[in-house]
């Protein structure tokens, strides 16, 4: 467990299921303030009667500015300030290129690319004017290879990577920015898209022999937010199991 001597303010976007949910409840678990950015009301609802519900639930669409900056009037009043922003709200439409549809590339690039970006902006600018703080894009292996079927996703993912760099640069030394870049992992935005089958069979393509798991990116997550990654910046980590080792996309 990666510990921090004082506890954090973290917020989680996409955090109400997936692998948002499982840095959310990472965070929280070593001890931090955690809140959670997401559209979806009935997530948030169900989170905010658990029995150990994040600090702060906040309803937006990372792609609509108006409400990210009501999101963060509300930051700004309950916490006074931010630590650590964990971008990591995404969505993925599968489609081949030439049946990919405008509306599906624009909605693909404006959650995942310009909501980043409108998210980390909001962020940059409370942690630069104060004692900094961590970013913590989720970008993809996707981003990185080709990937048949999801060309939308793929380029919103690549323009991640390349953000995460420049934001590196400007931000630098008062604001760390990193980015994470996962393979396969089971969530159910994966298994809404895959059948049992195409699983199994992105599974056998791996290395490891399995696909990954929402708190083993979470694990990565929280080193990189923590002191002990105070020199890591403007990098992109994969974890996919070694599947893109060899340099092949998968061709599912």
């Amino acid at each position: 467990m990666v510990t921090q001597k004082h506890p954090q303010r973290v917020l989680v976007t996409g955090g109400a299921s997936g692998i948002g949910a499982a840095i959310a409840q990472r965070f929280m678990d070593d001890g931090n303030r955690v809140g959670i950015l997401d559209h979806d009301d009935k997530a948030l609802e169900r989170l905010g009667r658990g029995a150990s519900p994040p600090e702060l639930l906040l309803l937006a669409d990372v792609a609509n500015m108006a409400e990210v900056e009501r999101a963060f009037g509300r930051i700004d009043g309950e916490w006074s300030g931010l630590d650590v922003l964990c971008n990591n709200a995404g969505i993925s439409i599968r489609s081949s290129f030439l049946e990919t549809a405008l509306s599906s590339w624009n909605t693909t690039l404006a959650v995942n690319l310009t909501g980043a970006f409108i998210v980390a902006q909001q962020a940059a600018r409370r942690m630069a004017t104060s004692s900094g703080g961590v970013i913590i894009n989720t970008a993809s292996v996707s981003g990185m290879v080709g990937m048949p079927g999801y060309a939308a996703y793929n380029v919103s993912k690549a323009g991640i990577i390349e953000l995460t760099k420049t934001m590196a640069l400007e931000l630098a030394p008062t604001v760390r920015v990193n980015a994470v870049c996962p393979g396969y992992v089971l969530t159910p935005m994966q298994e809404a898209e895959y059948t049992e089958s195409m699983l199994a069979d992105c599974a056998a393509s791996i290395p490891m022999r399995r696909l990954g798991t929402p708190r083993e990116i979470a694990a990565l997550v929280s080193y990189l937010a923590s002191e002990e990654a105070a020199f890591v910046t403007g990098q992109s980590f994969i974890i996919d199991g070694g599947e893109s080792a060899g340099g092949l996309a998968s061709a599912l």
